[in-house]
C-alpha cells in the first residue's frame, strides 16, 4: 500500500467518522418518543429551512445520480435536474400546505383523509414500499460501489463475492444503522453536513475536469453537447411536453422519500423556504452531475457508468480524493437511509398501525421493516450490475408504481365524489398497463399500428392519463363517493 494510498484511506476515515460522531451528539440530548411515529419518522416536526434543503439535496443527489447522469455522457441529461426545479416549486406552493392542513405523516395519509378509506392508503404504501425494495434502494447500493471501486480500482473480494457486493454490503450496514438508531433527526443532520461538502467538492471535480481538457469541448460529438433531444435519443424534445413533467411531480410532490423532509419543517413557511432553496440548487447541479461526465467522453470514450470513478480518481490529489470518496459515501448513506425510514414510516403508520397492532412500538416496527428492506436490497445488487444506463433503467422501471400513484392523487385533489374502490381498480390497472409496456412490449407496435416503440416517458405520461381517465369512469358507473364518506369529509 503506497503513500498516496493511507492518505486517501485516512482522510476517508476521518471526515466519515466525524460526521458520524457530530450527527450524534447533536442528536443524543434531543427529545423523544420511540412511540410517537411523528417523532421518530419526522424528527418531532423540528427541522429549519436550511436543513430541509440539505437534506432533500443528499436525499437526491445520491450516487445514482452522480454515477449514472454523468454515466448518461450527454448534455440531455441535464432536463432531468432543470425540470426538477419546477416540480419542485409544484410542491412548495400548491402542495405542502395541504400535507400540513390535513397534519400528514406520511404522503400516503392525505389520499386516507380524502376518502375516508385506509385500504387506498395502503394500496399506495404497498406501490411505494415495493418501489423503494426492488428498484430504488438496490440502485443506490450498487451505484455507490461501483464509484467506488472504479475511484479506487479495488480488487479484493470476500467470500468469493464481487468488490461491487463487498462494498455494497458496507453501505448498506451502515446506512441501516443511521435509519434505525437515529431517525430521520440523525439523517438529516448528517445529510446537511455531507450536502455542503458534495456541493464543494463536485464543483472541484467539474473546474479540475476542465482544465484537464483546456477548457475545450471540440471533438465531441454535436448530439452530446445538445438540450435538443433526436426522436431516437435518451431524452427527446417531445417528451418534455408528456410524461417528464408528471415524473417530476410524482417524484418532489408524493414520494415519500424525497417529501418526508419537507413534512418534517417546523411550519409550511420553514418547508417552503427550504423547498425553494432546493430549487435553485437543482438548477445548478448539472455543472456537478452532467458536465463531468461530457468530459470523461473526450478523455476516455463511451465508457458508461464506470465514467465518473475514473475520471475522480485521475484529477483530484490523494486529500481531496479522500475527500471525495467520503463525500459520496455520505450521499449514498443519505439516499439509503433516507429510503429505510420512509419505508419503514408508510409500514408501520399505513400498514401494521392500520391492520395489525394499533399500539405496537413505532422503534421495534420500524427497525424489523428496514432489516428486512437491507437484506433484499443487497441480494438484488447483482441484478442491476448488467444495466447500459443506470439512470435510465432507474427512471423507466420507477413508471411501473410512479404514473399509477400520481393518479390517485391527481383524483383525490383535482375530483369530487371519486369512489375509492374506483381509484383501487385505477391504480391496478395503471400498473399493468405500464408492466405490458416495460416487459411485453409497445401495444400500438403489438397491433401493427406504429412500426416504433414509444419512448418510456411519452409512456409514462399516457399511463397516466388512461389511468385517471379510467378511474373516473369507474367511479362513475359505481355510483361515486359513498354518501357515508362525504358526510365524514365535510365534519
Amino acid at each position: 500500500m503506497d503513500g498516496s494510498t493511507l492518505i486517501q484511506g485516512g482522510i476517508f476515515l476521518l471526515l466519515t467518522l466525524s460526521v458520524a460522531l457530530f450527527t450524534y451528539l447533536k442528536c443524543r440530548h434531543a427529545p423523544r418518543d420511540t412511540n410517537d411515529s411523528r417523532d421518530y419518522f419526522l424528527a418531532g416536526g423540528g427541522l429549519s429551512w436550511l436543513v430541509v434543503a440539505g437534506s432533500m439535496m443528499m436525499t437526491n443527489i445520491s450516487a445514482e445520480q452522480i454515477v449514472g447522469m454523468n454515466g448518461a455522457q450527454t448534455l440531455l441529461i441535464a432536463w432531468w435536474e432543470i425540470a426538477a426545479a419546477i416540480g419542485i416549486v409544484i410542491l412548495a406552493k400548491w402542495l405542502i400546505p395541504i400535507y400540513y392542513r390535513y397534519g400528514c405523516t406520511t404522503t400516503t395519509e392525505l389520499l386516507e383523509r380524502r376518502y375516508q378509506d385506509k385500504g387506498i392508503r395502503a394500496l399506495v404504501s404497498l406501490l411505494f414500499m415495493a418501489g423503494y425494495m426492488f428498484i430504488l434502494l438496490p440502485t443506490v447500493l450498487y451505484t455507490g460501489s461501483l464509484f467506488m471501486v472504479s475511484m479506487f480500482d479495488i480488487q479484493f473480494s470476500v467470500l468469493g463475492l464481487s468488490p461491487v457486493l463487498c462494498i455494497a454490503m458496507f453501505f448498506a450496514i451502515s446506512g441501516a444503522a443511521y435509519a434505525i438508531f437515529g431517525g430521520l433527526r440523525a439523517i438529516a443532520i448528517s445529510d446537511s453536513l455531507n450536502g455542503i461538502g458534495l456541493l464543494a467538492l463536485g464543483a472541484i471535480v467539474t473546474v479540475l475536469a476542465l482544465e484537464a481538457i483546456g477548457w475545450d469541448l471540440s471533438g465531441i460529438p454535436a448530439e452530446r453537447l445538445t438540450l435538443i433531444g433526436a426522436p431516437d435519443s435518451e431524452i427527446p424534445l417531445s417528451t418534455l411536453f408528456t410524461g417528464m413533467l408528471f415524473i417530476q411531480i410524482f417524484y418532489w410532490g408524493t414520494n415519500m422519500v424525497i417529501t418526508q423532509r419537507a413534512l418534517a419543517a417546523k411550519s409550511v413557511k420553514e418547508a417552503q423556504k427550504g423547498l425553494y432553496l432546493t430549487a435553485v440548487f437543482k438548477l445548478l447541479i448539472p455543472l456537478i452531475v452532467v458536465l463531468p461526465g461530457i468530459v470523461a467522453f473526450k478523455l476516455y470514450g463511451d465508457i458508461g457508468d464506470a465514467s465518473y470513478g475514473r475520471l475522480v480518481a485521475d484529477i483530484l490529489p490523494a486529500p481531496l480524493s479522500g475527500a471525495f470518496a467520503a463525500v459520496i459515501f455520505g450521499a449514498v448513506l443519505s439516499s439509503f437511509n433516507s429510503c429505510l425510514n420512509s419505508a419503514a414510516a408508510l409500514y408501520t403508520c399505513d400498514i401494521h398501525h392500520n391492520y395489525i397492532d394499533k399500539n405496537a412500538c413505532v422503534k421495534r416496527i420500524g427497525t424489523r421493516t428496514a432489516l428486512v428492506f437491507t437484506v433484499v436490497a443487497v441480494a438484488l445488487v447483482p441484478v442491476f450490475a448488467g444495466a447500459d444506463s443506470i439512470i435510465n433503467l432507474l427512471q423507466q422501471l420507477n413508471g411501473l408504481y410512479s404514473m399509477p400513484v400520481l393518479a390517485a392523487f391527481i383524483c383525490a385533489l383535482v375530483f369530487r365524489n371519486v369512489h375509492p374502490i374506483a381509484i383501487k381498480l385505477g391504480m391496478v390497472f395503471g400498473v399493468c398497463l405500464y408492466a405490458i409496456y416495460t416487459f411485453v412490449g409497445d401495444p400500438l407496435v403489438l397491433l401493427g399500428v406504429n412500426e416504433t416503440p414509444l419512448h418510456f416517458i411519452h409512456n409514462m405520461g399516457i399511463t397516466l392519463c388512461v389511468t385517471v381517465v379510467l378511474t373516473l369512469l369507474f367511479s362513475k358507473l359505481l355510483g361515486g363517493q359513498p354518501q357515508s364518506q362525504l358526510q365524514a369529509q365535510g365534519q
